[in-house]
């Protein structure tokens, strides 16, 4: 399993299989072929659907600036190793072609070759299932982030603190941008209005505006293409940094203790990355919120106090419960439900850490399990489910509007 700063990346959204990972792979060839005298960029499968709403063709064509550029949309061609594949070309004068690469967005801004696909990364924790990990930490008696620690070196909180800083930095910014976030659907931000009605309701309603407008803040960052952390994605970036902000608000928490919950949280993420996907284009929305609450509910768990067992409890109903979620973006921006789902997200890991402190950490159905359940859960969902925005709601919004 790799290392969890490849798993907690900083970067432009709104979407980090769509916007980063493309970014990346474009800079990455101009670098290889600086001399040529025009690009040529083809998308396919989920890339190709959803790929204007994301930004993919902004983000593609301000990297590979000022050589001209030409984008071909393949939204109904998948390639056989993953849907969000991308066709590399540089060409001369008389469009000869110079040079050829195949390239694939997986998920959380990684990009792979069709050789890397089935190769595993480079291995930072020696140990590759919640089940081993957890009984590691009761024999040793240590804790989760301790085993972060342990194989990550003490560096990693150094870059934890930078994760941090740009998370409350997404918060503090979405809090004071108004208005309406870019696309055709002219959809109003939410998280100042949001943040300035909680602030004057009492009780449990001020505490749960306040944990919406938290994560309203990030996610509506994240539409608007400003710097965001995946967590695990940006589509499900506000999940864990709006519910780090409301607990540290709301129980007066140190940053180290915030830090060493974020830890925890990337480790629940790696498994999950390891084991199934990230990637909505794999396994539609319940591989980025499905996985973003339950790293936060793993979180929340800790900053409360439980055991291990108890986090992984919560963490498995995190996941759990959100089987099955599809991924549709209206119009294939990364705006419709995926915002709300966010703030929804964020509510739901606290519902699921409170469960699980309330057991004893005991239950039926192990994490291990879901993660696997869910991987076969998305193999088994339609294209039309998995981020081409050609089922689900994106179908019933074209219905709405006649198209």
């Amino acid at each position: 399993m790799e290392s969890i700063r490849e798993l907690y990346k900083s970067g432009h959204g709104p979407s980090s299989s769509h916007t980063m990972g493309p970014q990346k792979a474009a800079s990455l060839f101009k670098s290889r072929n600086p001399n040529a005298i025009k690009y040529r960029v083809t998308l396919y499968g989920s890339l190709a659907a959803t790929g204007k709403g994301h930004l993919t063709d902004y983000a593609i064509l301000s990297t590979l600036a000022p050589t001209q550029t030409d984008i071909v949309w393949k939204p109904v061609t998948f390639l056989p190793s993953h849907p969000n594949g991308m066709d590399f070309e540089a060409l001369d004068n008389e469009d000869k072609q110079l040079s050829k690469w195949r390239v694939y967005s997986v998920g959380g801004g990684t990009i792979r070759e069709d050789a890397d696909l089935f190769n595993p990364p480079l291995s930072v924790y020696t140990l590759n299932s919640m089940r081993s990990i957890l009984s590691w930490c009761e024999n040793e008696d240590r804790t989760f982030y301790q085993y972060v620690e342990m194989c990550e070196g003490a560096e990693i909180w150094d870059y934890l603190k930078e994760i941090w800083a740009i998370m409350q930095f997404s918060i503090s910014n979405g809090l004071e941008h108004e208005g309406i976030l870019p696309g055709s659907l002219k959809l109003a931000r939410k998280a100042t209005e949001y943040f300035t009605k909680a602030t004057n309701l009492k009780l449990v309603s001020s505490e749960l505006g306040l944990l919406y407008a938290y994560a309203l803040a990030v996610s509506e960052e994240n539409a608007s293409g400003n710097i965001v952390v995946t967590a695990p994605t940006c589509g499900s970036c506000g999940v864990l940094p709006g519910t780090m902000k409301f607990m540290q608000d709301r129980y007066y928490i140190s940053d180290t203790r915030i830090i060493e919950a974020i830890a925890t949280a990337g480790l629940i993420g790696n498994l999950v990355k390891k084991n199934a996907s990230i990637s909505g284009a794999e396994v539609g929305c319940q591989g980025e919120i499905g996985v973003a609450c339950a790293m936060t509910s793993g979180a929340v768990a800790q900053l409360l106090g439980g055991t291990v067992a108890q986090i992984e409890y919560a963490a498995e109903m995190g996941l759990e419960h959100h089987l099955g979620l599809t991924c549709d973006p209206i119009e294939g921006y990364v705006q419709i439900p995926c915002i709300e789902r966010n703030a929804i997200g964020a509510a739901r890991s606290i519902e699921c850490a409170t469960y699980a402190l309330l057991s004893n950490g005991k239950h039926r159905i192990p994490f291990d399990s879901v993660v696997k359940t869910m991987n076969i859960t998305g193999c088994d969902l339609p294209s039309s489910y998995r981020e081409t925005s050609t089922g689900g709601l994106a179908k019933e919004w074209s219905a709405i509007l006649g198209l």
